[in-house]
């Protein structure tokens, strides 16, 4: 089994429109798919699930949809809110936080702060972009002084600080990139693409990519 699972949830707007709505529906029924995903996850165990939501390039599309994202992004949040109780993970975001206006912000750091104790870990991107964590991560490491930096320190001011190594990239919708996502935490993570669009993605094909996992021999770079 897997301890981390990253998963880039391609697709929605695709999906949307070979039925003849707009694509922010999509996204409405990718917010489903997201739920059923994350409680199948949990009920397998896995330690660490990673969810690419929404990325730094993803404000270049249409006012519309990004406006319709950030709604369903509210929604989630009082979701998260109301039964933060109930959960048993603990929740991070991952991104620049600093282009949300401040009561979102304060949302996301009330969520945060309130499930720190809990062990499972639940990663939102939200404004997230690889190149963007690895600017960040050195910038921080200037900031407290370092000239000399080993492998381990960069790792302990990427956004993803907190998780295990990623064991496995799944992305859905056909495309065959990792577009700009967890660009350091996948050196060694086996990547795995299905056709599959991210609302119709759920529990079984989730267990379809970790079979597939369980056949792939891992080398990290050895024999």
């Amino acid at each position: 089994m897997p301890r981390h699972i990253a998963f880039i949830m391609d697709g929605n707007g695709r999906w949307a429109q070979r039925r003849g709505l707009p694509r922010e529906q999509g996204h409405r029924f990718g917010v489903k798919a997201f739920r059923n995903v994350l409680e199948h996850c949990d009920k397998l165990g896995l330690e660490a699930t990673t969810f690419y939501a929404f990325s730094t390039e993803n404000w270049k599309r249409p006012k519309r949809e990004v406006n319709a994202i950030m709604k369903l992004m509210d929604a989630y949040l009082s979701e998260c809110e109301q039964k933060i109780d109930e959960y048993a993970f603990r929740i991070v975001f991952l991104g620049d936080k600093g282009v949300f206006d401040e009561k979102r912000r304060a949302r996301m750091e009330r969520l945060e702060a309130r499930t720190s104790n809990r062990s499972r870990i639940v990663n939102i991107a939200l404004n997230y972009g690889g190149r963007d964590e690895i600017v960040n991560a050195c910038n921080r490491l200037l900031a407290d002084g370092k000239e000399t930096i080993t492998a381990e320190d960069f790792k302990a001011v990427l956004y993803t600080a907190s998780s295990p190594e990623v064991d496995m990239i799944v992305r859905t919708g056909g495309d065959l990139r990792i577009s700009n996502f967890l660009l350091w935490q996948a050196a060694y993570a086996e990547l795995y693409f299905t056709d599959v669009l991210w609302p119709d993605f759920g529990p079984d094909e989730v267990d379809r990519a970790i079979v597939e996992f369980s056949k792939r021999k891992r080398r990290f770079g050895g024999v």
